[in-house]
């Protein structure tokens, strides 16, 4: 990573200049080579920071306007930030394969998402699904497991790995997994009702998730247009209520 790299030789080259420059005692020195070093890595911190941040602003603003393409390059344009920040060339991936996950480019997006940065639940996910449809169940399974332990605390990640568990065969396991979550996440009405579903040897029922499972596409289109439609049909009653 360039920006502690640079924050480094910034405090070394001080803390030198200081012991062999200006005869002052080594722990003097040293002492302030680290106050440097610190300085300049919060400096070239926020710097990538605040550019980072205003590009992601954009790319928020071109996926809410349906500009997946104009969201795409600019986030390959923030890759150029990535030697600078510790994680963020993952983070950048993990968006950049979302966005053509969601657009049902899977190859591409595996591509990408193979070098997601963990935290990112959702691209985890997406990771574990594409590794579920090539038949590779152990990455999956090795996938699953890097990403619920980041995000233990995230429902849909626990709800996700035991369907996919359930729907490759490993139904025991599937159970295992969702009972683990549920201690976890601290406990949760959806998940242990799919618990129960599932002891029952019955599938999960994810819709109370909404678009949060639905990016997956783990449904058939014909069910998620069907339970768009009831939406739709809800809130048209509820207007004509008032």
């Amino acid at each position: 990573m360039l920006g502690i790299l640079v924050s480094f030789i910034s405090g070394a080259v001080v803390a030198a200049a200081l012991t062999f420059g200006a005869k002052l005692a080594i722990g003097y020195s040293i002492f302030t080579g680290f106050i440097v070093m610190a300085i300049t890595f919060m400096l070239i911190f926020r710097t990538v920071t605040k550019k980072v941040t205003a590009g992601m602003d954009v790319v928020q603003r071109d996926m809410q306007a349906s500009r997946p393409e104009k969201a795409i390059k600019t986030l390959e344009s923030l890759q150029r930030f990535a030697p600078w920040q510790i994680y963020l060339k993952g983070q950048i991936s993990a968006q950049i394969g979302a966005i053509y996950y969601l657009r049902r480019d899977f190859k591409t997006a595996f591509t990408y998402l193979s070098s997601s940065f963990s935290k990112h639940w959702a691209g985890m996910g997406m990771l574990g699904v594409c590794y579920m449809k090539k038949n590779k169940i152990p990455d999956m399974i090795k996938t699953f497991d890097k990403a619920v332990i980041v995000n233990k605390k995230e429902p849909v990640i626990w709800e996700l790995y035991a369907f996919c568990l359930d729907k490759v065969g490993e139904h025991q396991k599937a159970i295992e997994i969702l009972e683990k979550g549920i201690k976890k996440v601290g406990g949760s009405e959806t998940m242990e009702s799919n618990l129960e579903l599932l002891k029952a040897d019955k599938k999960q029922k994810m819709k109370p998730y909404g678009d949060l499972w639905y990016q997956f596409h783990l449904e058939k289109t014909g069910a998620i247009i069907k339970q768009q439609t009831k939406a739709m049909t809800g809130r048209k009653k509820t207007i004509v209520r008032r």
